[in-house]
């Protein structure tokens, strides 16, 4: 089965609007030397304790809510996913400014981490649990088809997935070393996401 080359779609489409579904392949436009993801999330382990795991998830809706109303701490975006396991991707502009924010004791992670560890502590109720990562330019890619903005795109801006950007090992390249100019595409890199 051959690949079906990308033919761009008939009327202009907004590639920075949240919602609206981008009929073509894009990726990101990151204009940073790095970023930081920060994966956080908790696990039910007891889901009959209501009372130990609902402050949890509580306590992180009112810190996004303080996060996104200052607008500047550093917070850029955050996608979530619920179940017994919870997951949240959350995209940074810098390490400083993460750890900055969890040390503050005037913001709301202070006061959530010493209820979670009074209430529950390491007694098996409920998990949580983070993972950091600090991300330079030149060491990643992305390419989303058919799909609104989505993480790192809609962390920073979406731009068309062509020319230097069309194959996965020229999006690995900072943004800033690649040029523009345009590149023909091969049945190998249609395949390639």
């Amino acid at each position: 089965m051959s690949a079906k080359p990308h033919t761009a779609p008939s009327a202009a489409v907004d590639l920075n609007s949240m919602e609206s579904i981008i009929p073509q392949r894009v990726t990101a436009d990151v204009n940073a030397d790095e970023f930081v993801v920060f994966l956080i999330g908790m696990r039910v382990n007891k889901p009959w304790k209501v009372h130990k795991w609902l402050p949890v998830g509580r306590a992180m809706g009112r810190m996004l809510d303080e996060l996104y109303s200052a607008g500047d701490l550093g917070l850029r975006h955050v996608e979530s996913w619920f179940g017994r396991t919870s997951i949240m991707v959350q995209y940074w502009d810098s390490f400083a400014q993460l750890e900055a924010y969890a040390k503050a004791r005037s913001a709301e992670h202070l006061p959530a981490w010493a209820a979670f560890n009074k209430a529950v502590g390491s007694n098996g109720d409920v998990g949580i649990w983070h993972e950091t990562y600090v991300v330079k330019a030149g060491s990643y890619e992305c390419v989303y088809n058919n799909m609104p903005r989505f993480g790192l795109s809609k962390a920073f801006r979406t731009q068309p997935a062509t020319g230097a950007f069309a194959a996965a090992a020229s999006r690995m390249t900072s943004a800033t070393a690649v040029e523009s100019k345009p590149t023909e595409r091969n049945e190998d890199e249609l395949a390639v996401h």
